[in-house]
């Protein structure tokens, strides 16, 4: 029986694998859900038959009960949660995975205090995978909480960084001595757990909104990680297997997403950047803003020859996707073409953009990323901008104080003409007034996201 378990550990790990490689690309991504999804369903059940766990049956039925609440609570919330929402369900989702992981070690440390024997190695991982899931659980319910407006002050303590390294040394220090103590005192270990999940709450709470996509990747990359120690500790194939992909694969994407910022990941974690806008707020901007109205700003759009629609945070609040669809087919059907520029870390998470456009049924081949739609602006005759600000800012090329200098952005300014739909006329959401809403061939359309686009479309109607 042994062996048979091993053998679909293995092929499990082997079709996550293959579905997680699935899911890289929109086409395919669904089935990958699936085959994921069908692999770690096929790893769970046959855990019920390694060596002694029928023996106990009231864990089991604990286990089973406890399973069959969090696939309704997980299958309930996921239904029901709309789009504009996903952040926050993948943030809080992901830190249920590292809670998941330090609760496992918090098990196998419980068992140490009570005299059951692990080497020194087997317990150093659980202690580093207890560290690095209690960071996971804790700095994800926060991002959370930002996210869903739970938490709406960036708190930034007297010498936070300061403290944060203190608790965060004191945290190792403790892990260490249990890691080094056959028999380690109940108490030490309460207090490892206890800094370590005030440790993640202290590091996330100075993040601002801005800087959330990184962090949730960052936290994904964690989880990964503490499951595939865990599965160490437990010597599990398929832990260990998909905790090693999940947890290289988001750190992967965290480097990515912090090149695409041009900022180093000690930086996003430290600096408070997007929590407000500081000096970079405050600074004077030439010109004034140039509002255009529905019609006008159609009539342009309608006699272009490309258009290049830049979404952002602002589209997905106003659930404007479906709208944005609607006037990309009716401008296509006038001749124009139509494409839509990405930013990497546009939106609230990774990837965020391209959920939201796939719902809506655009074509994934109009989705362009940075690099490759970076040329085509100077030949665009229009540039629609929904709802996005930090990833168009032209200060990023050319003012060396701003905080986003050297910040790779959206070619938005360079395009003949450039319409910005936006509800107001205040800075985004890092505080960094944007330059863009000032230069000469931007017009401004001020309104809900949803409600500007069906001006738009409105417009490009009456013109048939």
């Amino acid at each position: 029986m042994s062996v048979f378990v091993q053998i679909v550990y293995f092929v499990a790990a082997a079709v996550f694998i293959l579905g997680l490689k699935k899911m890289s690309s929109p086409v395919t991504a669904r089935g990958g859900i699936v085959w994921a999804g069908m692999a770690m369903v096929a790893a769970t059940l046959v855990a019920f038959l390694e060596p002694g766990v029928l023996d106990h049956m009231s864990n089991v039925v604990l286990i089973v009960l406890a399973i069959a609440a969090g696939s309704a609570v997980a299958y309930v919330t996921a239904k029901r949660v709309a789009m504009t929402d996903m952040p926050q369900m993948i943030a809080i989702y992901n830190g249920m995975g590292g809670g998941a992981a330090a609760a496992i070690a918090a098990v196998e440390l419980v068992r140490v205090t009570g005299g059951h024997h692990l080497s020194t190695i087997t317990l150093s991982l659980a202690v580093t995978g207890a560290l690095i899931g209690a960071v996971s659980f804790s700095g994800s319910a926060i991002a959370f909480a930002k996210l869903q407006g739970l938490i709406k002050k960036t708190i930034r303590l007297p010498l936070h960084q300061m403290l944060n390294l203190v608790l965060f040394g004191a945290t190792v220090v403790v892990g260490v001595l249990i890691s080094m103590n056959d028999q380690p005192s109940a108490a030490l270990v309460l207090a490892f757990f206890v800094m370590a999940l005030v440790f993640g709450i202290t590091v996330t709470t100075p993040i601002g909104g801005a800087d959330m996509p990184v962090v949730i990747s960052l936290f994904n990359a964690f989880t990964g990680l503490a499951v595939a120690l865990e599965g160490f500790v437990l010597n599990n194939a398929a832990m260990i297997i998909a905790g090693t992909v999940v947890g290289s694969s988001g750190t992967l994407l965290t480097q990515l997403m912090a090149k695409a910022m041009n900022r180093p990941i000690t930086n996003v974690l430290f600096s408070s950047f997007g929590s407000d806008g500081g000096a970079a707020a405050e600074e004077s901007v030439e010109g004034s803003m140039k509002e255009i109205e529905g019609n006008d700003a159609a009539v342009m759009m309608a006699y272009a020859s490309k258009v290049i629609i830049i979404p952002g945070y602002g589209m997905a609040v106003a659930q404007a996707q479906h709208k944005v669809q609607e006037l990309t087919k009716l401008l296509e059907e006038r001749g124009v073409e139509v494409k839509f520029a990405i930013h990497p870390v546009a939106g609230r998470m990774p990837g965020h953009m391209n959920v939201l456009l796939a719902e809506a049924g655009v074509e994934y081949d109009k989705i362009v990323d940075l690099e490759d739609v970076n040329p085509e602006f100077p030949n665009t005759d229009v540039a629609l901008v929904i709802g996005a600000n930090d990833v168009v800012n032209p200060v990023a090329r050319s003012n060396p104080d701003s905080p986003i200098y050297g910040m790779p952005i959206l070619d938005a300014d360079r395009a003949r003409n450039c319409i910005v739909i936006k509800r107001g006329k205040g800075s985004g959401f890092s505080g960094i007034e944007n330059h863009l809403f000032y230069a000469d061939n931007t017009r401004m359309l001020y309104g809900d996201g949803q409600k500007a686009v069906a001006a738009l479309i409105s417009g490009v109607k009456a013109l048939s």
